[in-house]
C-alpha cells in the first residue's frame, strides 16, 4: 500500500538532492520503497514473493511494481538518483549477480543489477540482504552511533551483516556473514543449502516452520491459533507462548538455545558492541526470547566480551526491508563518489 503521507512528503523531497528506490527481495515477500538520504520514506509497497520459476519473469514483475509505486507517488525515473536491491545471498556484489540462494531456488546466476538497470534506466547497486539490513539498522535503527555491530536476519533464513570499524565488511567475493550455515549440531538436521547441522536449519524461519508442522500436537494452542497444523508458523508459537502453552514454550526454549549458540560464535570472533536481531527474535520480545538468550550467551562467552555487548531487537520493525533497499542505493552512491 502507498504510505498515506506520500504526497505531503513528496513536496519536501522534491527539494532534496537524493531520491532513491529500494527493493528488498526475500524468500516470502518483496518490499519496495521510495525515500531520501535522510531516511524519510515517500511511499512503500509490499507483496508476497510468489516466484514463477523464471527469475527474469520475477524481475519483470518487480520492475512493474516499482513503476506503479512511482506512478502512485507522482515520481518519474528521472527524479531518482539510484536504486538499491537487497537480495538473499550468495551473490557477487561487484557484478550484481545472484548466485543461487537456498530460499530462492530458481535464482541461479541471475544478473539482477543488469536487469533492473536496463529496465529502469538508473544506476543500480545490489547487496546481500543481511548486509543491507545491517546498513539500515546502522544508519537509521538500533545501531546508530556504533562502530562495531552484527545484524542477524531471522526470517526465512539466517544471515549476518557486519559493520566493523564503522564500515560494511563483505569479505572475499562479498561472502562474509553466512552465519546461518555455521554448524551448531555436527551431522544434524538437513539444511536448504544441502549441508547438515546448520544454524539456519534450527533457528531459520523456513526450517522451524517445517518442523512445527510435523511435531505440533493437535491439542496445542499453537495449532488452534493457526487453524490447523498445516498452517502453523513461528508467529503462532510466539502467540501461544504468551498464553502459557507448554509446547510453544518448549519450542521457544529450543529456538533460544540455538540462537545463543550462534551469537556465542559471533561474540568470540568479532567482539561487537551489539548484536541486532530481526524478525522472529524481535517478535518474541524481551521476556520470551531476548533476556533468556542474553543469559545463555553470558554463560558461554568470556565476561570481557559480554560485559558491554548489547543483544537487542531491530529498531526499524516492519519497515526494515524498505530501508534495506534504500541504504543499498545510498551506500553504492557514497562508494562511487569516494
Amino acid at each position: 500500500m502507498l504510505a498515506l503521507s506520500a504526497f505531503k512528503l513528496l513536496k519536501i523531497h522534491r527539494f532534496l538532492d537524493l531520491l532513491l528506490l529500494g527493493i528488498d527481495i526475500g524468500g516470502t515477500k518483496v518490499a519496495l520503497a521510495l525515500g531520501d538520504e535522510r531516511g524519510r520514506l515517500v511511499a512503500r509497497r509490499r507483496r508476497p514473493t510468489e516466484p514463477s520459476g523464471r527469475p527474469q519473469t520475477d524481475v519483470e514483475r518487480m520492475v512493474d511494481d516499482a513503476r506503479r509505486l512511482m506512478a502512485d507517488a507522482d515520481v518519474s525515473p528521472s527524479q531518482l538518483s539510484a536504486a538499491g536491491i537487497s537480495v538473499p545471498g550468495p551473490l557477487d556484489p561487484e557484478r550484481g549477480v545472484v548466485l543461487g540462494p537456498p530460499n530462492l531456488p530458481s535464482w541461479s546466476n541471475v544478473p539482477v543489477r543488469e536487469l533492473f538497470a536496463s529496465a529502469l534506466d538508473l544506476p543500480v547497486w545490489v547487496e546481500n540482504d543481511a548486509n543491507a539490513a545491517a546498513l539500515a539498522e546502522w544508519r537509521f535503527g538500533a545501531g546508530r552511533g556504533l562502530s562495531h555491530l552484527v545484524y542477524l536476519t531471522m526470517s526465512t533464513g539466517i544471515g549476518a551483516g557486519l559493520i566493523l570499524d564503522g564500515r560494511l565488511y563483505r569479505g572475499q567475493h562479498g561472502n562474509a556473514g553466512e552465519l546461518g550455515h555455521v554448524p551448531v549440531e555436527w551431522g544434524g538436521a538437513q539444511c536448504a543449502c544441502g549441508m547438515r547441522g546448520c544454524f539456519e536449519a534450527y533457528a531459520g524461519g523456513a526450517a522451524w516452520t517445517r518442523r512445527l508442522r510435523e511435531v505440533a500436537p493437535e491439542t496445542s494452542r499453537v495449532v488452534a491459533l493457526a487453524g490447523g497444523r498445516e498452517r502453523v508458523d513461528p508467529e503462532h508459537v510466539v502467540a501461544a507462548a504468551r498464553e502459557g502453552d507448554d509446547f510453544a514454550r518448549a519450542e521457544l526454549d529450543r529456538f533460544n538455545e540455538y540462537l545463543a549458540r550462534g551469537i556465542a560464535v559471533v561474540a568470540f570472533l568479532l567482539a561487537p558492541q551489539a548484536v541486532i536481531l530481526g524478525t522472529i527474535a524481535a517478535a518474541a520480545g524481551e521476556e520470551l526470547c531476548l533476556a533468556r538468550v542474553r543469559e545463555r550467551v553470558a554463560t558461554r562467552v568470556w565476561p570481557a566480551l559480554t560485559r558491554e555487548l548489547r543483544i537487542v531487537p531491530a529498531g526499524l520493525g516492519e519497515q526494515l526491508g524498505a530501508y534495506a533497499g534504500l541504504c543499498t542505493a545510498l551506500e553504492g552512491l557514497e562508494a562511487a563518489r569516494s
